[in-house]
């Protein structure tokens, strides 16, 4: 029998495999033979690789979603994390292949924590309404809620996650969608050395009821770590190749004997000691916002395309190489790059608008290896030759399939 339904797995693969490439018509059916047939074999995970992107939105002149999906398709970019569940970025994602987070806002924080019902509807209405077309791998509740500055709303974080991952398991979607919250660098006491770090002790109550919460569920810590603020906060202290990765001396830190070529890598060990000295000795750190501005204010000398262009090409040959940091070597290091695009309408200093890896037109920001973004007149051309050379490979799949079946049925008869 468990031949018979390893079989049986493969023939309908090969069955989707034909539904997935030979005609757009199906794409829908072969989404859905995939959730209902294979939920019980795959757990999904919220990240593939180690690179992924935050897709901000707060502009008014960036590209549509349809062609954002176009451009990260392109780009090769799987793993995208936006802040809130517009519709709109969800209707576009459809069918793409491209893993999202999306995000419950602060706005809505207490709200979903003093009403599990709320909770349950908007869980209902943005993600169970949309998987699987819409390939929504991870909710984040909030964004640096813990160290900042509304005590209530730092208060109503534990709640609104219990909440929603309740949701989530009375949909029965706990096991295909992730929960987690970013935490920026604020929650900690110290961050230097490394070794020393520890949670601040007005959050460490409430974080400490949410990391017991995301070990249950199997959830990370989700850093948002930033060199270039570390950076633009100590310039007389810190080196700034050891922000961009360049070579440098590092830094050594005595208690645990362990070198440090880059910030980023320090950043996050720093964070690892937290968890261990809260006693939460094997949860993942996950990077979930990272990134340097390619522009500034006259006070904020260091952003630069130049030194952008640095960290971030920097920071993906890092990422290629699938290692963990000097405290967790066997952890793949994986990280969100903040953002794709500049966004114009962000409020704050000349630099918050200035981190995108493209400009609003969809050209590149400064050449890390993307393509720009292209015209879809040039797109549905280059779409017309692919759909003439799949028409070709019809036969092709079919003979696959008639050839396992034949297989089988001759296996059967010995």
């Amino acid at each position: 029998m468990k031949i018979l339904r390893s079989f049986v797995r493969c023939l309908l693969l090969l069955f989707i495999f034909f539904l997935q490439k030979e005609n757009k018509r199906y794409e829908c059916l072969y989404i859905y033979i995939s959730f209902v047939f294979f939920s019980g074999y795959v757990t999904a995970k919220a990240f593939t690789g180690t690179y992924g992107i935050n897709y901000g939105r707060i502009a008014d002149n960036i590209p549509s979603p349809n062609e954002v999906v176009r451009l990260l398709k392109a780009a090769k970019i799987k793993n995208v994390r936006i802040y809130n569940a517009d519709h709109s970025v969800l209707d576009a994602f459809s069918g793409s292949g491209l893993d999202l987070v999306i995000g419950l806002p602060n706005e809505f924080v207490k709200d979903m924590s003093s009403n599990a019902d709320h909770a349950l509807n908007w869980v209902r209405e943005n993600v169970q309404a949309y998987i699987p077309n819409t390939h929504i791998v991870g909710i984040a509740v909030g964004n640096e809620v813990l160290g900042g500055g509304d005590l209530d709303l730092q208060s109503a974080l534990y709640g609104a996650i219990k909440n929603i991952y309740n949701a989530t398991q009375k949909l029965q979607l706990d096991s295909v969608v992730q929960i987690t919250t970013a935490h920026s660098q604020a929650v900690f006491a110290n961050s230097y050395p490394p070794s020393s770090c520890v949670f601040r002790q007005d959050v460490s109550q409430n974080m400490k009821k949410i990391l017991d919460l995301f070990t249950q569920m199997g959830s990370p810590f989700c850093l948002n770590a930033y060199p270039f603020l570390a950076y633009m906060g100590s310039p007389d202290q810190i080196d700034i190749n050891y922000a961009l990765f360049n070579p440098t001396d590092g830094v050594y830190d005595e208690k645990t004997n362990l070198h440090y070529d880059n910030m980023l890598d320090a950043q996050i060990d720093a964070a690892y000691a937290a968890l261990e000295d809260a006693g939460f000795h094997k949860m993942e750190v996950m990077v979930t916002e990272t990134g340097w501005a390619s522009h500034g204010d006259a006070n904020e000398g260091a952003a630069t395309p130049e030194n952008a262009r640095t960290y971030n090409y920097n920071l993906r040959k890092r990422l290629a190489k699938r290692k963990g940091t000097p405290r967790r070597p066997k952890f793949m290091l994986k990280a969100y790059i903040f953002a794709l695009f500049n966004e114009n309408s962000k409020p704050g200093p000349t630099s918050e608008r200035n981190f995108g890896l493209y400009k609003p037109d969809g050209t590149i920001a400064y050449d890390i290896g993307f393509p720009a973004l292209k015209s879809s007149s040039s797109v549905s051309s280059h779409l017309y030759i692919k759909v003439l050379g799949a028409q070709t490979w019809h036969w092709s799949y079919i003979s696959v399939l008639i050839a396992c079946a034949s297989s089988w049925f001759l296996f059967l008869k010995s």
